[in-house]
């Protein structure tokens, strides 16, 4: 959440930078005159406050002096009334801008490139070598391998389901395990975490309110099947105060990962692409203000070196605003090279978030004895239905047959 203090202070600095994130003018507006009306409201009350202070301070005189104290008492408790129903007030507003402020995004960090949309995300880096083929390279789903079987998945559950078979079930297994043994050998403690959150957790990492559409709720029970891990590795530490001594903390997970991709309609409706229930395995880091930076090019470099291990070329990139997510203050997303659809598609998704998460859900540190906002990160590392598509494009053999990289047999 946004700094409701700091945009009180200086409203139309944070409302510039909203602006590059898509906010709409209307929503400042709101913003800007629900923040006045709570910080007047709030100065009002103290003023009365200390009124009420400094006659409470004058009743010991007026007894020691034996004057009447009946018009100090009157008054007394006029102010007090008056602080009561101010207090009231000040509450409702309060909560009135909470509710508008967790539906507004972070603040994008000032080096973010501006931009609409994810046309004009900035290339930074491509790496590794594209294979080279004898023949027409196919897309995933039209190997022909029996690898996957999308008509039962569908059969199963509904459409964008898919069940794996044979090597795949077993390269997805593989997978999992190869990535989280990476990401721990890189000094991500592993975690194994609920696949369900409650509202209170969802809400701590920006999932809530505003994308409760795209989420499956358990119907008559506060609980969600989680969309990723982030929420539930990050929620951990939800409204504690950590020791300065144990950050950074670096944390990774497997979990499946459930979404109802609304808004997405006609949009990768074919093979592994976008569906309702993937794996992947999630990094997370909770920080120190000033160790975020480090350990975000961290995050990176060990998505990055993944895909080389498994001899995938890639790109990073750096989003622009208006691609940012809703959490994210900066983000590089890794984009592998499918040879079947002759691109770049998104594998990996690394965010730095600041302090928009830890001011949600409450994640502190104590330095001395000042309470500090860690800074969370978060990313994929990797999303492991395309990592596999991935192999099976760069990897495939003319009859249809899949080689296994060099760094999973031993997984298989």
């Amino acid at each position: 959440m946004i700094d409701v203090r700091e945009l009180q202070k200086d409203f139309e600095n944070i409302a510039t930078a909203l602006k590059r994130k898509g906010v709409e003018q209307e929503t400042l507006d709101d913003l800007k005159a629900l923040a006045q009306d709570t910080k007047l409201k709030r100065q009002e009350m103290e003023n009365v406050t200390a009124e009420q202070n400094k006659l409470s301070k004058e009743f010991g005189r007026y007894k020691k002096e034996g004057l009447d104290i009946a018009p100090l008492q009157a008054n007394i408790n006029e102010l007090k009334s008056t602080k009561q129903a101010l207090e009231d007030e000040v509450r409702v507003l309060e909560e009135k801008l909470t509710s508008i402020a967790l539906g507004v995004p972070n603040l994008p960090d000032e080096n973010v490139p501006d931009g609409v949309d994810e046309e004009e995300n900035v290339v930074l880096e491509t790496i590794g070598k594209k294979p080279e083929f004898s023949f027409e390279p196919k897309e995933h789903w039209d190997l022909d391998n029996g690898w996957i079987d999308f008509e039962r998945g569908v059969k199963l559950a509904k459409s964008r389901f898919a069940a794996l078979k044979g090597d795949a079930a077993r390269m997805e297994r593989a997978l999992i395990n190869y990535m989280l043994d990476f990401n721990r050998q890189r000094g991500f403690e592993e975690w194994y975490v609920p696949f369900m959150a409650n509202s209170n957790t969802l809400q701590g990492t920006g999932q809530l309110p505003k994308f409760e559409d795209d989420l499956f709720k358990i119907e008559g029970e506060d609980l969600y099947l989680i969309p990723t891990a982030e929420v539930s590795l990050t929620n951990l530490y939800n409204d504690e105060i950590l020791s300065s001594d144990e950050l950074p903390l670096m944390l990774t997970s497997y979990t499946p990962c459930f979404r109802k991709e609304a808004g997405s309609a006609g949009r990768d409706t074919r093979g592994l692409i976008r569906q309702h229930q993937f794996d992947k395995v999630e990094m997370v880091a909770i920080t120190k203000p000033e160790q975020s930076t480090e350990v975000f090019e961290k995050m990176v470099a060990c998505a990055s070196d993944l895909l080389t291990s498994l001899g995938l070329s890639h790109q990073k990139v750096q989003l622009c605003t208006g691609d940012l997510g809703f959490s994210a203050a900066t983000t590089i997303d890794l984009e592998v090279w499918l040879p079947g659809q002759n691109k770049y598609r998104e594998i990996s998704s690394i965010s730095n978030t600041r302090e928009f998460q830890s001011r949600r859900a409450k994640i502190r540190y104590k330095e001395g004895k000042k309470n500090i906002l860690t800074h969370t990160l978060n990313g994929s590392s990797l999303a492991v239905g395309r990592t596999l598509l991935a192999i099976m494009e760069n990897y495939q053999n003319e009859d249809g047959s899949i080689t296994i990289p060099e760094v999973l047999k031993k997984y298989m």
